[in-house]
């Protein structure tokens, strides 16, 4: 069975907002060796909007710093899917919108033989979290204390509590620190 990765980046005080921070090329290489390993990446709707037409053009323009231009490359190789019920088409010639029940589609996803399945953004990635879906979390802490904004997690509704196993830990010279967790 194929695992689902739920990797982000975070604030100190547990913000999530692309807008806080910016990676550094150190972290944008984490992030593309962990894209590279993919089978396929999910996200929802706004996610993706965000992510798409952005990394798809820095990889036809070619003009950014070279990590993000592989980062920009291993995300355009790579089958999506965007959980929508509002998204029209994807921009994305990769990219499959689905509108049926999140819980199945993953479930049949896990099940298909590959590496594994890795999920951006925080709506989608949330309810997985509730379904008991998510089996490894990649949180990466940028050195940045945002004091407002929307929190990680916010407002999901777990069963029980949720215990974590941390497996890897990597300090990076900007401050910042990678978090790798596998689900007990």
């Amino acid at each position: 069975m194929k695992d689902v990765i739920y990797a982000i980046n975070l604030t100190l005080d547990g913000c999530f907002d692309h807008t806080n921070g910016s990676p550094d090329d150190e972290v944008m290489e984490y992030y593309t060796q962990l894209l590279r390993g993919a089978d396929l990446l999910v996200f929802g709707r706004k996610t993706y909007q965000l992510m798409v037409p952005y990394w798809p053009d820095v990889a036809k323009d070619r003009s950014e710093r070279k990590a993000e231009i592989d980062f920009a490359d291993a995300f355009v190789s790579k089958n999506k899917i965007v959980f929508s019920q509002s998204l029209e088409s994807a921009e994305d010639k990769n990219t499959k919108i689905v509108r049926s029940s999140i819980q199945d589609e993953i479930v049949r996803l896990k099940r298909e033989q590959g590496k594994y399945i890795l999920a951006g953004g925080v709506s989608i990635p949330s309810q997985l979290i509730e379904l008991g879906l998510v089996d490894e979390y990649r949180f990466v802490v940028l050195p940045v204390i945002a004091g407002e904004g929307r929190r990680l997690l916010e407002g999901i509704s777990l069963r029980e509590k949720l215990r974590l196993r941390l497996v890897e830990s990597r300090i990076f010279k900007s401050g910042s620190v990678a978090l790798h967790y596998l689900k007990q």
